[in-house]
C-alpha cells in the first residue's frame, strides 16, 4: 500500500515538475527579451552621453568611454548654436501648441462623449479617419493655408508662432482619447449634476474635468513631445532664425560642426533633457492613466 502512494505521488510530482519548469524557462525567456529590448533602446542614448564628454581625438578612435568628462563640449555647443534662443522658442511653441490642443480636444470630446444630437456618430467617424492620412499628405494643404492667412491677415503667420501651432492644435488622437474616457463616467454624476441645476459648461469643467487629469496629462506629454521634436514642418514655414525651434537648431548645428562630433552629441543632449525630464515628473499619473 505505502508503495502504491508513493508511485502516485511519482506520477502526479512528474507533470507538476516540468509544468514548473516550463513556467521558469518562460519568465527566463521573457526577462531575457526585456533586458535586450531595453538595452537596444538605451544604448543610443548611452553612446550619445558619453561621446559628448570626450575630445575630439577620441571620437576619431572610436572609444567607448571618455578618459574625462569634457564638460566644455557642452559650453561650446550652447554658445556657439545659440540655444538658448531656440529653446526658447521650443519651449514657448511647446507650451502654446499643448494648451491648445488640451482645450479644443477637451471641447470636442465632450459633446461627441455626452451629448446627444443629429450625425455625432458620423462626426466621430470622420475624426477617426483622419487618423489614416499621413501627415506628410497634409504638409501642402497646411503650408498653402497657412500662406494664405499670412497673405490675408494682419497678423504674420510665416516665420512666426502662429504657423508652428495653430495646424496642430486639432488632435484626432486627443479627441479620441478624451472622448473614450469621458464615455466611462458614470451616468448618475450628469443626473445628480443636472438636479444640482449644473448645464453641460459647469458639469465639464467643475466635475469631467478634475476626472480626467490622467488622459488630460497623456494628451499633454504626446503634444509636448511632438511640438518638441517636430522638424519638417518647422523647416517649411521658418526661414530665419527668429522662430526656428530646438529641433532646427539642432539640424544647422550638425551640419556646422563637421566632424567635431563631440559637439553634436552634446548638442543632441539637452535637445533631450527637456523631454526626459517631463516624462520623469508625469510617469506616475502617465502609466496610470
Amino acid at each position: 500500500m505505502p508503495s502504491e502512494l508513493g508511485g502516485g505521488r511519482g506520477t502526479t510530482a512528474g507533470p507538476a515538475t516540468r509544468t514548473a519548469a516550463k513556467g521558469r524557462l518562460a519568465s527566463a525567456l521573457t526577462y531575457g527579451g526585456l533586458a535586450v529590448a531595453g538595452v537596444v533602446a538605451a544604448f543610443p542614448f548611452v553612446w550619445m552621453l558619453l561621446t559628448s564628454f570626450m575630445t575630439r581625438g577620441e571620437t576619431l578612435r572610436y572609444v567607448f568611454l571618455p578618459a574625462s568628462l569634457e564638460w566644455r563640449n557642452y559650453v561650446r555647443a550652447w554658445s556657439e548654436a545659440n540655444f538658448a534662443l531656440y529653446f526658447s522658442n521650443s519651449l514657448m511653441i511647446a507650451v502654446v501648441q499643448v494648451g491648445g490642443t488640451l482645450l479644443f480636444s477637451l471641447m470636442a470630446a465632450y459633446p461627441l462623449a455626452r451629448m446627444q444630437f443629429r450625425g455625432r456618430e458620423t462626426i466621430f467617424l470622420i475624426i477617426l479617419a483622419t487618423l489614416m492620412v499621413p501627415e506628410t499628405a497634409t504638409m501642402v494643404p497646411n503650408f498653402l493655408t497657412v500662406s494664405w492667412l499670412h497673405s490675408h491677415s494682419a497678423i504674420p503667420w510665416l516665420n512666426n508662432w502662429p504657423a508652428l501651432t495653430v495646424p496642430f492644435m486639432a488632435s484626432a488622437f486627443s479627441i479620441f482619447l478624451l472622448r473614450q474616457f469621458m464615455r466611462g463616467l458614470p451616468g448618475e454624476l450628469w443626473e445628480a449634476a443636472r438636479i444640482d441645476g449644473a448645464g453641460h459648461v459647469r458639469f465639464l469643467f467643475q466635475i469631467a474635468l478634475p476626472l480626467c487629469r490622467a488622459p488630460l496629462l497623456t494628451v499633454g506629454m504626446f503634444t509636448f513631445i511632438g511640438s518638441w521634436n517636430a522638424l519638417g514642418w518647422p523647416l517649411l514655414v521658418t526661414s530665419r532664425p527668429t522662430w526656428r525651434p530646438i529641433s532646427v537648431a539642432l539640424l544647422r548645428f550638425v551640419e556646422e560642426a563637421g566632424a567635431e562630433t563631440q559637439l553634436q552629441m552634446a548638442g543632441a543632449v539637452m535637445a533631450t533633457v527637456p523631454v526626459l525630464l517631463l516624462y520623469a515628473l508625469i510617469q506616475k499619473e502617465f502609466t496610470a492613466g
